[in-house]
């Protein structure tokens, strides 16, 4: 690999938007020759569905860079170093396989919600606890699996979809949010009492 290819990868794998002629055609987008033996990132070479996870994760965040060029301060490229190493704690998971193939979906799900890179339905308004002042604006994302962004006040929660007998359930790290019929019961904390939610407009 040439010095003016590793300067552009940044020794960062997942972040290099070239790749080398040593990157086979069904491999993930980073350079299996450099993983060492029993990583998460030999997992990921070895498995044609995880390595296909890893090249759409790449052009995602390619994309999602592109939208990012004018963000103050710059944060992304930091969230991904953070985001691949809490991918590589899956060896700890007794079904590793399935805990990466988890952490590429949501995470391919969150930045095409953040940075708007599929299409989305809303924002929908919602006042909740009978009180105009507060409120909860909610935007749908066609991400797999869904996802939602909601705002409240100045916090922001993305939140992923959730199995339900009914209505549509989206969990985030400490909110939830389920709805059906245009009402909602929604949490936001870990430990916040739920609320009833309708929707405005």
């Amino acid at each position: 690999m040439s010095p003016r290819h590793l300067t552009r990868c940044g020794g960062l794998a997942l972040l290099c938007l070239t790749f080398g002629p040593a990157r086979a055609a069904d491999g993930p987008a980073f350079d299996c020759h450099k993983v060492a033996d029993g990583s998460i990132a030999a997992l990921i070479c070895a498995s044609p569905p995880l390595s296909a996870l890893d090249r759409q994760l790449a052009t995602v965040y390619a994309a999602a860079t592109r939208k990012a060029a004018n963000e103050h301060p710059p944060t992304l490229k930091a969230e991904q170093r953070g985001w691949i190493k809490g991918r590589d704690e899956c060896w700890k998971s007794d079904d590793k396989t399935g805990c990466v193939r988890e952490a590429y979906r949501q995470r391919i799900a969150e930045l095409q919600a953040r940075y708007r890179l599929v299409e989305a339905r809303g924002p929908f308004h919602y006042r909740c606890a009978g009180q105009p002042g507060n409120e909860l604006v909610v935007t749908f994302f066609a991400t797999e699996p869904a996802t939602l962004i909601a705002e409240r006040g100045d916090s922001v929660s993305l939140m992923y979809s959730q199995p339900s007998g009914s209505g549509a359930r989206y969990e985030g790290r400490n909110e939830s949010f389920w709805e059906h019929h245009g009402e909602a019961r929604v949490r936001w904390g870990a430990d916040a009492a739920e609320m009833n939610c309708s929707v405005t407009r």
